[in-house]
């Protein structure tokens, strides 16, 4: 039995070199050391024997029995550690190797778009950028931009008041009374920025919107001038093909006032839906800035002349891009600005 003992040992040993998993070192350590294994066996067939055989088959069985277990434990730590290496080399994220997933690429929103164009046509027209606050006086808003105080656009239910004084500006114009305050004439600014009205969201109104103004200060200015940038700035941004008319109207801080028209951008001018058959559509108003606002802000409107126009951003977007709902600009969907 003792040769039998050496013969099992030998034999745990040279399997357990060709081991390569847990699982196969687990089958090997049953079928030795398990309930059925090979060393058990031999343990049972002791009480066979003599006393004094007993005695030296237990012990050599007991230190097979041990030093199988340590060289098991040992292969098993080393079979950990050997998984758990390749586990850790899977998982690692090589960040110089090419992507496997095409991540599509953002879109600009057409708001954006069409500010940049807007803002670039102007600036080639030697026109600088200047801003405003959002949260302006009411001083500047209206009173400054010759409305009354029994005006109804100072209603509640057009304005966004914050307290008697304080509003949410409505257009970017109070930037014209600061603008004609601070700075030295003459001068060209453009003014962006968000406005703010008591709109309720629908098709083509928002009440938060994008504007775009431009002032021109200088002197001997005429409603030419006015014209010729006009018609510069609407073929820079909408395309050489597309015209330009002004019809009389009126706004409280600007005499003689206007609006502009642009031949349609869907059927060229020749009638549709969109242009409700005339050919033309309204995009924004401009005039010459009234006296009474000139005055206002600390100069002299017999020296000083100026002239003004304002773009709504998103109507203007709306048109080049053929967008029907205002609403889609401002929700910011994935889906939508794929398609542009």
């Amino acid at each position: 039995m003792l040769e039998e003992l050496k013969k099992i040992r030998e034999e745990a040993l040279k399997k357990l070199e060709t081991v390569e998993s847990e699982e196969d070192l687990s089958e090997l350590n049953v079928s030795v050391l398990g309930r059925n294994g090979a060393l058990t066996n031999i343990l049972r067939a002791m009480s066979k024997l003599a006393p004094d055989e007993r005695a030296a088959l237990g012990k050599a069985a007991n230190e097979v029995k041990q030093s199988l277990s340590a060289v098991f434990d040992e292969a098993k730590t080393s079979l950990e550690e050997k998984s758990e290496e390749q586990k850790i080399k899977a998982e690692t994220l090589d960040v110089t190797l090419p992507g496997v997933i095409e991540i599509p690429a953002g879109r600009l929103n057409p708001l954006t778009i069409v500010y940049r164009q807007i803002r670039d046509a102007l600036i080639g027209l030697g026109f600088t950028t200047f801003e405003g606050p959002e949260i302006e006086y009411d001083d500047y808003n209206f009173t400054k931009l010759n409305l009354p105080l029994n005006h109804p656009a100072r209603d509640m239910q057009d304005t966004f008041y914050v307290n008697d004084r304080v509003l949410l500006r409505t257009h970017t114009s109070p930037c014209e009374a600061r603008a004609l305050m601070t700075l030295k004439p003459p001068f060209r600014v453009v003014i962006p920025g968000r406005c703010f009205r008591v709109d309720e969201p629908d098709a083509s109104h928002s009440p938060i919107f994008m504007q775009m103004e431009g002032l021109v200060v200088d002197k001997n200015l005429t409603f030419a001038d006015l014209k010729g940038t006009i018609d510069t700035f609407v073929k820079a941004v909408f395309g050489e093909n597309v015209k330009s008319r002004l019809r009389p109207s009126y706004f409280p801080f600007t005499e003689p006032s206007a609006e502009v028209d642009i031949s349609c951008t869907i059927c060229g001018g020749k009638g549709c839906s969109s242009c409700k058959g005339t050919g033309w559509m309204e995009i924004m108003g401009c005039g010459m800035t009234n006296p009474h606002e000139i005055e206002n802000c600390g100069l002299d409107p017999k020296e000083w002349k100026a002239f003004a126009f304002g773009v709504g951003v998103d109507r203007v977007a709306c048109l080049k891009y053929g967008i029907s709902d205002i609403r889609l600009i401002y929700e910011g969907d994935a889906r939508f600005l794929r398609q542009l």
